[in-house]
Order: structure tokens, then C-alpha cells, then sequence
């Protein structure tokens, strides 16, 4: 069994305050979000807050996906995790277009075993990305968002 992994962080900002608020709309773009890229729902749960908001888990068999909203914000927290071959990017881009989102900020880390890893292919500085979608600057839902720092930026000592 093999360790290696994705693990995206993202946050999205400027988004739909209804769909925000709506258990079956964040149901449905998590749910379309796990099909996007080709996962397997095991289990699901979702809740509603008082007086608003909705935080929603689904258990799929390459490793979880969750989300949590504040609709008086426009923002969400989202949480891709996948283990194997799947890439977890449109499901990030699909959440961000179902909820209306502007602009998203992005992180994403390989995890699993160091040896796991190597045996994948060597890590890379490019690897390890950092997306900041700061005040002012959007960031495109659609394609790979641009970075704002890689590790091969960075002087390494």
C-alpha cells in the first residue's frame, strides 16, 4: 500500500451568500466536485449551523473532502485530500464555480512517505505551491492558478 497523496487547502472569497447558506447546494457541488475527478463517495454528512452557515464532510475511498461556509462572509474553507492517481484541481475549479466564488486562494502538498514520494519520481522545489489570491488580485477558477511563492524561490539553506 502506497502512502503518496495530494492535499489541497482552499479558500474561496467573494462567494454566493444563498448557495453558501443551502444544504443541498453544498451537497451537490462537493458530490459534483468528488465525481469531477473521478473519486469514490463512501460516506457523507453535512450540518447546518444557526443562524447560517453549513460544514459538510464526504468519507471517499481515496480519502475525505470537506467544506465549511460563512455565508455573512462570501467565504469558504475547502479541503481536498486524495490519495493515488486522482487530481483534485477541478475539484476545486468546480467548487469554486458552483458557488460563485471571484477569487480563491490555494495550497497544495504532496504527502505520503518519503520513500513513497521518491518512488513516484523525485520532489521537486515546484512541487510544494502556494497560491495567494491577496485583496485586488483574482485568481482564475478555470485553469492552474499562478503562484505567488514556490520553495525554488526562496533562497534554501
Amino acid at each position: 500500500m502506497h502512502t503518496l497523496g495530494r492535499h489541497l487547502i482552499i479558500e474561496l472569497f467573494s462567494c454566493d451568500s444563498e448557495r453558501l447558506n443551502c444544504i443541498p447546494t453544498i451537497s451537490a457541488a462537493l458530490r459534483g466536485a468528488a465525481e469531477a475527478i473521478g473519486a469514490t463517495i463512501v460516506s457523507e454528512a453535512f450540518h447546518q449551523y444557526a443562524p447560517q452557515g453549513v460544514s459538510g464532510v464526504l468519507l471517499i475511498a481515496e480519502s475525505h473532502m470537506s467544506v465549511h461556509t460563512w455565508p455573512e462572509a462570501g467565504y469558504v474553507a475547502l479541503d481536498i485530500y486524495t490519495c493515488g492517481d486522482l487530481d483534485p484541481r477541478p475539484g476545486a475549479r468546480l467548487m469554486g464555480q458552483a458557488l460563485g466564488a471571484a477569487q480563491c486562494r490555494l495550497q497544495e502538498t504532496l504527502r505520503g512517505l518519503p520513500e513513497h514520494i521518491a518512488a513516484a519520481r523525485p520532489l521537486l522545489p515546484d512541487d510544494i505551491v502556494i497560491v495567494d489570491g491577496g485583496p485586488g488580485e483574482e485568481i482564475p477558477l478555470d485553469g492552474r492558478p499562478r503562484p505567488a511563492a514556490t520553495l525554488s524561490d526562496r533562497a534554501l539553506s
